[in-house]
């Protein structure tokens, strides 16, 4: 049974999760034995930092001679399943943010904060959701726990930083090269993000025609909410944002809701919702813990049953780095009973710091 100071392995340490994980330990004042950190051929030997200290990237095919007690995957899909290939039938913990094992009916895919009674003490293996999947049902979850929620139409507002840090920096050169009138090629992108909107780059479905983001977020959300049949209509959208995604979210209600019953059930679940008026960028999310809703409105002909959200949150954080580290943190209390409160943190220096025309 891991120790409730556990050994803890990142993989994928330098690249945008990785790094969001290294902050968000460190600023949580994580208590564990140690932090191991493990990248690609070319990352290693290199140094990332974990609070003051300095840290060497190990080699991928070390890891099972580390005896690490949970592993925080921040990889790909194919380094996740070598990751756990590596590690079939030893004690370490898995929580995977790729798209690897998401689908998988033999692993749970868990929100802490709505599903998190998946995890038991014996559980070697979670998958983290998709980003766009854990900031829409948090948001929408305490709407389905009171009025019940019979479909889902959203579109997404998506920040460059969801392609990793390669995606910033595709920003950040193509911005120069447009204000400075100089010819520049993407590489990240199918198309230009700089000053331009574009549907998600996942490949498109031909049978369906959702692209890949769309039909993560209709799986996940089936499976995580246990709803097989719901009706789920996404639309994926690329925008030259750093970092947070927004989203704009219209479901249909089994029964009548009214504005000030729906704030009083985001907030009693740690919605952070604004009031009328007040407005709700990517910004506002950005390097923070929350998921905040603003905008919330009524269709007036719908007899109170069709509600129109706003959202945005730190597709870094939540969406990947923090949302894992929570799931750690279930495992590590059910396993030693110890739970520590932990105050909002703020995303790392290093990459909210980025100013795009530096």
């Amino acid at each position: 049974m891991p120790s409730n100071t556990p050994r803890i392995g990142i993989v994928g340490a330098r690249g945008a999760v990785g790094t969001e994980a290294r902050s968000t330990l460190s600023q949580r004042e994580f208590a564990a034995d140690s932090i191991v950190c493990f990248g690609s051929a070319r990352s290693e030997g290199t140094h990332v930092l974990y609070g003051s200290d300095s840290l060497t990237i190990q080699p991928m095919n070390s890891i099972a001679n580390h005896e690490l007690d949970y592993i925080l995957c921040c990889a790909d899909a194919q380094a996740a399943r070598e990751v756990a290939n590596s590690l079939h039938g030893d004690s370490t913990t898995i929580i995977d943010n790729s798209s690897a094992f998401r689908a998988d009916p033999d692993v749970p895919l868990v929100i802490p904060e709505i599903n998190a009674d998946l995890l038991t003490p014996h559980t070697r293996l979670v998958a983290n959701p998709n980003c766009s999947t854990i900031m829409m049902l948090r948001a929408l979850d305490p709407i389905r726990r009171t009025y019940g929620i019979q479909r889902v139409s959203t579109t997404t507002y998506q920040a460059v930083s969801g392609a990793g840090r390669t995606g910033i920096e595709e920003l950040h050169r193509l911005t120069r090269a447009y204000l400075n009138e100089q010819p520049a090629k993407s590489s990240v992108f199918p198309v230009s993000c700089a000053f331009n909107v574009f549907e998600h780059e996942s490949a498109i479905d031909p049978e369906t025609g959702f692209n890949g983001e769309e039909l993560k977020m209709i799986s996940e959300t089936r499976k995580i909410w246990g709803l097989p049949d719901l009706s789920i209509l996404p639309t994926c959208v690329r925008v030259p944002v750093e970092r947070a995604h927004a989203q704009s979210v219209t479901v249909d209600l089994e029964h009548p809701a009214c504005l000030t019953s729906i704030g009083e059930a985001l907030r009693t679940h740690s919605i952070r919702v604004l009031e009328p008026g007040d407005p709700l960028t990517p910004h506002d999310a950005a390097g923070g813990d929350d998921v905040i809703v603003g905008r919330i409105r009524i269709d007036p002909d719908s007899q109170s049953r069709r509600v129109t959200l706003w959202i945005c949150c730190d597709q870094i954080r939540k969406g990947a780095a923090l949302n894992a580290i929570q799931i750690m943190e279930c495992l590590i209390e059910q396993r030693h009973g110890s739970k520590k409160e932990h105050t909002p943190g703020v995303a790392c220096a290093e990459e909210q710091n980025r100013k795009v025309l530096a």
